[in-house]
């Protein structure tokens, strides 16, 4: 199994693919005032296992395009849509987020949580805006700098790691730069990255090693996420996820 395959493996058992948590989905739900009662059609682009895509149809009256580009996720997503009941709410949809598959105009909301860094937040407002009715919503986590200077041992790390990462200030006006009105941002707190995240990853470690032969490659990325999770504990004063709500002009 490749470096890709292996990544796949120890993610796919989780219930999130990156930081967040049901509380705060619910919060940016409440902060979006988004009708629970209003029939609403919603993408959730870069789903993973589909923590937010089954949260979402249990709390709105919404049928629910989830994409990821993993096959894998989905597998795992639909099971759980079947384990809470949600079936009948929730399509998915095995795409790349730069190509997504709505018509101009189509849809209500688009939420995304931890995944729009993979083409970049600002390629991501830009080409997503044309599948947004005419103020729909769109909600997405980015990794953000909470201060203005950080150690330079983080910045280096995560300039590499996604050189788009920047302060709040920066993504807002790249909203505003491509036709968005914010209406709300908030940080993600440390239990979503600890308790919502790496613990749950971390005590996987040991199983994934184990059904990967303890292989070289397996321990490499068991290192590499050890080694995000150190900057994270070391760090966490600096950088977090924010939660973008913002609404097309």
């Amino acid at each position: 199994m490749d470096d890709f395959g292996l990544l796949i493996d120890l993610h796919k058992h989780g219930n999130r693919q990156g930081p967040g948590s049901d509380t705060e989905t619910l919060k940016a739900m409440s902060l979006a005032v988004i009708d629970p009662h209003k029939p609403l059609e919603i993408a959730d682009v870069g789903c993973g296992t589909g923590a937010s895509a089954i949260l979402l149809a249990k709390h709105l009256n919404a049928r629910i395009t989830a994409i990821d580009f993993l096959p894998d996720f989905l597998d795992v997503l639909n099971a759980r849509a079947k384990q809470f009941g949600v079936t009948e709410k929730i399509t998915t949809s095995a795409c790349s987020m730069d190509a997504l598959p709505f018509a101009e105009d189509e849809l209500d909301v688009i939420w995304s949580e931890g995944a729009i860094y993979n083409i970049g937040f600002e390629k991501g407002v830009s080409d997503w805006r044309r599948c947004l009715k005419p103020g729909g919503l769109l909600v997405a986590s980015e990794i953000t700098w909470i201060t203005e200077t950080r150690p330079s041992e983080l910045e280096n790390y995560w300039n590499i790691q996604y050189p788009e990462i920047g302060m709040a200030s920066t993504k807002i006006r790249v909203l505003e730069n491509h036709g968005y009105a914010p209406l709300a941002y908030f940080v993600l707190p440390e239990q979503c990255w600890l308790d919502e995240y790496y613990r749950p990853m971390e005590a996987r470690f040991e199983e994934f090693l184990n059904a990967n032969g303890n292989s070289e490659e397996a321990r490499e990325v068991v290192a590499a996420e050890q080694r995000e999770i150190e900057l994270y504990e070391t760090y966490k004063a600096y950088f977090s996820y924010g939660m973008y709500i913002a609404k097309k002009l």
